[in-house]
């Protein structure tokens, strides 16, 4: 969620407490502010037990960081670091689940794989996905694989008049005329 996302949020409150004042029904504040009836009926409840104060923002929700800034700087540092400098050298891509599990070895905080993508994006990082490939792949045998046998391979597929758009119902010859519904009725 985005501060500016969060303020327009908070605008439009202050702004339905203060039609609320004016003895305007939570449904016609819906209809001029383009929110939903259900959140001018809460937002109303709430300013008629709490007043305008009770509509105002109280922060961002979620939980709070469990890294002090100058953990985050430190992360941040290491992640520019790469995968292989703390002990991944398979292939050089942060994923959260080893974000996850720096956090937990460098800070002794656990962290979810979801709540390190959260981390990783709010540093400016994302997660990337590693290309699942064998350790032992021979690039050149498969390239020589593509050209030789994958042509053969492939063949060239149906003939165009052959196909139907239905998957149960095969396409029917064009001159087939006088075995359908209604067949007698010319």
């Amino acid at each position: 969620m985005t501060l500016t996302g969060r303020r327009r949020r908070e605008t439009v409150r202050m702004q339905a407490a203060e039609l609320f004042e004016q003895q305007i029904k939570p449904s016609e504040v819906a209809r001029r502010l383009r929110v939903s009836v259900k959140s001018a009926y809460q937002w109303h409840q709430l300013w008629r037990d709490g007043g305008v104060q009770a509509l105002a923002s109280r922060g961002p929700s979620g939980s709070r960081c469990r890294l002090s800034p100058r953990s985050l700087e430190k992360l941040a540092a290491y992640l520019e670091q790469g995968p292989a400098a703390h002990g991944w050298v398979e292939d050089q891509v942060w994923t959260a689940s080893r974000v996850a599990t720096l956090i937990g070895r460098k800070f002794h905080v656990s962290y979810s794989v979801s709540g390190a993508t959260r981390l990783m994006h709010r540093l400016g990082f994302s997660p990337q996905v590693p290309a699942r490939r064998v350790a032992e792949r021979d690039e050149q045998a498969v390239a020589v694989w593509k050209e030789a046998t994958w042509a053969e391979v492939k063949g060239r597929g149906r003939p165009a008049g052959a196909t139907s758009a239905s998957r149960t119902k095969p396409g029917s010859p064009a001159g087939r005329r006088g075995d359908g519904p209604g067949a007698g009725a010319e």
